[in-house]
């Protein structure tokens, strides 16, 4: 099961992926930036859904979940909604539409007119003040504005609210399919040259770089269908994201000044995110770069520019070449699960004196310090994970998404699978039985941390303790059973 923390995946609208931040990165030179917070939420597993599959796999999903918990009212209701889903209808995939050497513009239908609008409209006016002063041409403002407002679908996915969680053996299911390993395999044969160059360059492996790339967009077959400047403006106009928003809409404008792109082609995700291999517009002026020599930069079109861009920015996090990211490893009877926590870094022989062994029982190679990773707790594998593998969660701030791309590069040279089992009977918490786990925790005498509905190590250290102390195995691993105990003697020290 996987956690929410920075373990969380969730079937909803992600939060935007922040490559980089924007302090420096509208002159040039370009410069880097540090990475952001390990518990932010990424972007998706991408499986080219229609508006109407995703309904109707939310739906199914919640009606499952209700009858699995015989909550029979709500399943009656979500099965009202299931036939109702079934009459909407879908919108094009940008999948299926044609290249014709600009990225092709889809703009969702706008936001009616009204108050809205109009504070829409002086928000632009304002911001078009600090754009120029920027250094941005009037002409390229009123270019890439012209006739905007704001996008009304996109306010919903950014108010969006998670209503469960995905574990992350359904997503590495996703991420490390089949069909995602072959077409990785075959365009590592198309490009092989172009890889090969990026990766005597830059140091990073090209099986990474072909996973990244197959993670964020299939392979560049969808790279979102929203006009650049109005999904930006929309989220710079109002809400929680307004400062991201702006940061991120005047680094676009900068984008289509000095690259010279025609605003009105510019695609990206609801959040902003473009190309190939999802950069935010900081950072692609702090890193992006012209991997064909053409003199242009073009994320969209061209796979040499998104990833050469890609291995550069991985540079700029801290990769070092020639070290593995991961490895699956076999934990010895009676492991301390106080030890696993991605801030535990220690060499290989303190590993290999614990009784650590690979996952084949063998004894551990050489190689840098590491940690040890158990995303779904004592039932589920276990990795050592080296400082590579902290570069990729810089460049998208989840668990599950790192392991995804080493799991996929792994098997996309030939590598094996994932040897452990997944303990694929358990069921995530969702938001509100993370808080009530916190709670119950607080209410009995741990120290949780605080109570926020994410499980990081505060609370995974207090779940220890009261599993210890209830002689459980002291994994820290949140699961309904755990909540179910804790609810328990709550009630028990109430009455």
């Amino acid at each position: 099961m996987l956690q929410v923390s920075h373990l969380i995946l969730r079937n909803h609208p992600p939060e935007p992926k922040l490559r980089g931040t924007a302090s420096a990165a509208l002159q040039r030179p370009r410069q880097t930036a540090g990475p952001g917070h390990i518990h932010v939420l990424p972007q998706r597993v991408r499986v080219h859904p229609s508006a109407k599959q995703i309904v109707v796999s939310i739906f199914t999903a919640l009606f499952c979940r209700a009858l699995a918990r015989r909550r029979w009212p709500a399943a009656a209701s979500v099965v009202v909604c299931l036939a109702l889903s079934a009459c909407a209808t879908t919108s094009k995939s940008p999948a299926s539409l044609p290249h014709t050497g600009q990225p092709t513009s889809v703009v969702r239908a706008p936001a009616a007119g009204g108050p809205d609008a109009a504070r829409f409209a002086a928000f632009l006016a304002s911001f078009r003040t600090q754009a120029l002063a920027r250094g941005i041409s009037p002409a390229v403002f009123d270019r890439a504005m012209a006739g905007l407002t704001p996008n009304a679908h996109i306010f919903a996915l950014e108010n969006q609210q998670p209503e469960f969680v995905r574990p992350i053996w359904s997503y590495l299911d996703t991420a490390v399919s089949p069909l995602r390993v072959a077409a990785g395999r075959a365009q590592l044969d198309t490009h092989s040259a172009m890889l090969d160059a990026i990766e005597t360059r830059y140091g990073v492996p090209k099986q990474i770089l072909v996973a990244i790339w197959g993670m964020e967009t299939d392979y560049g077959a969808d790279m979102g269908q929203y006009n650049m400047f109005q999904a930006l403006a929309t989220l710079a106009f109002d809400g929680r994201r307004a400062a991201f928003g702006q940061r991120e809409l005047l680094a676009a404008l900068r984008m289509a000044q000095d690259e010279a792109y025609a605003p009105a082609t510019m695609v990206s995700s609801w959040a902003g995110a473009f190309g190939q291999t999802q950069f935010m517009p900081t950072t692609f002026l702090a890193h992006a770069v012209d991997g064909n020599g053409d003199g242009r930069i073009d994320l969209w079109h061209s796979p040499a520019d998104a990833l050469a861009s890609t291995a550069n920015l991985l540079v700029a996090y801290g990769w070092r070449p020639d070290e593995p990211v991961l490895r699956e490893v076999q934990l010895p009877d009676g492991f301390s699960y106080g030890e696993a926590e991605l801030s535990n870094q220690r060499p290989t022989a303190y590993w290999q004196a614990l009784g650590v062994r690979t996952a084949t029982g063998d004894d551990l190679p050489e190689g840098p310090n590491a940690a040890i990773l158990l995303p779904a707790g004592a039932r589920g594998p276990a990795f050592l994970v080296y400082p590579d593998f902290k570069v990729l969660l810089a460049y998208n701030h989840a668990i599950a998404y790192a392991l995804g791309v080493s799991e996929l590069a792994q098997q996309i040279m030939g590598g094996p699978a994932i040897l452990h089992s997944w303990p694929r009977d358990e069921e995530p918490l969702d938001r509100s039985e993370a808080l009530t786990l916190q709670t119950d925790l607080k209410t009995l005498g741990y120290n949780p941390g605080p109570i926020d509905g994410l499980i990081g190590p505060d609370v995974r250290e207090a779940l220890r303790a009261y599993q210890r102390q209830q002689g459980l195995i002291p994994d820290g691993f949140a699961t309904h059973q755990l909540l179910l105990r804790l609810e328990q003697d709550v009630a028990a020290k109430a009455s």
